[in-house]
């Protein structure tokens, strides 16, 4: 009885929502203000990065019921497609040019992102579809496609790290105050964000998300009326394939520095996402991303070798409270 009450209580001032609010407030009781502003502009940034990757497999895997253990694939090539394009367009990055220097950077973003909507197209078609609503043999045909991707990079751009360039105009930090805070950050922030309102509106305000939504409630339905869900779906698929490597072309330029194994080291922070926000949740990803980067930074600070761990905790917290996570779209 006192728990549902507390649970009523915490949904009227603010649900959920308040949980990244209450944990930069535990943060800032120990860390000094200026490295708290510092690490929470990180942390914001880094989670945005994360909603990216994250978003995408919680819509193929909420909306779809497809476990898609290869998304990974996806961000590792997003993010070197975006380093060789960056390379090829070094003379526009290194320039004083804001608009050379733009349209090199949406060159990566935008080639990373197409070769992910059409390789997710080629994925589905040939990998997913077979193995529709058998979740076993999608974790083992989708983990021997990523070996195989993961293979295919080390063919094409080798097993060494190369560096990914920034453009000029993204370099260097703002300074207000004592706080620094990179310029790469606001931008991969505000990329986020205008990448989620885009998702929200589309899901939840046009007849587009209308349709997949009421797939997946009754796809039979849906398909009497005339619609072909299995078009709308490969569409969620690309979708969610061409966020995936978006978000890598992404960290690929906050890491500065990228390897073959770029995105099996991400999944895992990305699975957390996915957990905590809850299945097909747009608005869950995006909540599960913030508190992921929130934590890890301030852990990260604190102690070091708790960052990951932490991150764990956090989902076993947050799954003992609520087993659907924050704002699942489906359950169960």
């Amino acid at each position: 009885m006192h728990r549902q009450q507390l649970a009523t209580t915490i949904d009227r001032v603010g649900g959920v929502y308040l949980l990244p609010l209450a944990l930069a407030a535990i943060a800032l009781l120990f860390i000094a203000p200026s490295t708290w502003a510092t690490l929470t502009v990180a942390g914001l940034a880094m989670g945005m990065m994360i909603f990216l990757m994250a978003s995408g497999l919680s819509l193929i895997f909420g909306l779809m019921d497809v476990l898609n253990f290869g998304h990974s694939a996806f961000v590792s090539f997003g993010a070197f497609i975006a380093a060789s394009v960056l390379a090829a367009l070094g003379a526009w990055l290194a320039g004083d040019s804001v608009v050379f220097n733009m349209l090199a950077l949406f060159a990566a973003i935008g080639a990373a992102t197409a070769f992910g909507a059409v390789a997710g197209w080629a994925f589905e078609r040939v990998i997913v579809k077979p193995v529709y609503k058998d979740h076993l043999r999608q974790i083992l045909i989708t983990m021997g496609a990523l070996i195989v991707a993961e293979q295919l990079i080390l063919v094409i751009w080798g097993g060494v790290p190369i560096p990914v360039a920034r453009p000029r105009i993204l370099t260097g930090s703002l300074i207000v105050g004592d706080v620094s805070i990179e310029i790469y950050r606001i931008f991969a922030f505000l990329l986020g964000l205008a990448v989620y309102v885009a998702l929200h509106l589309t899901l939840n305000r046009t007849r587009l998300g209308l349709l997949i939504r009421a797939g997946v409630e009754n796809r039979e339905m849906v398909e009497a009326l005339g619609f072909r869900i299995d078009r709308l779906f490969i569409g969620v698929f690309m979708a969610g394939s061409a966020l995936a490597a978006m978000g890598g072309a992404m960290w690929a330029g906050y890491q500065g520095m990228i390897n073959p194994a770029l995105g099996s080291e991400l999944m895992i922070l990305v699975f957390i996402v996915v957990i905590i926000g809850g299945l097909g949740s747009i608005q869950g990803s995006l909540l599960g991303a913030i508190l992921v980067g929130l934590m890890a930074n301030y852990v990260a600070f604190l102690m070091p070798k708790m960052s990951l761990a932490s991150n764990m905790l956090l989902m076993m917290a947050i799954l003992l409270w609520r087993p659907y996570g924050l704002k699942p779209a489906v359950k169960g």
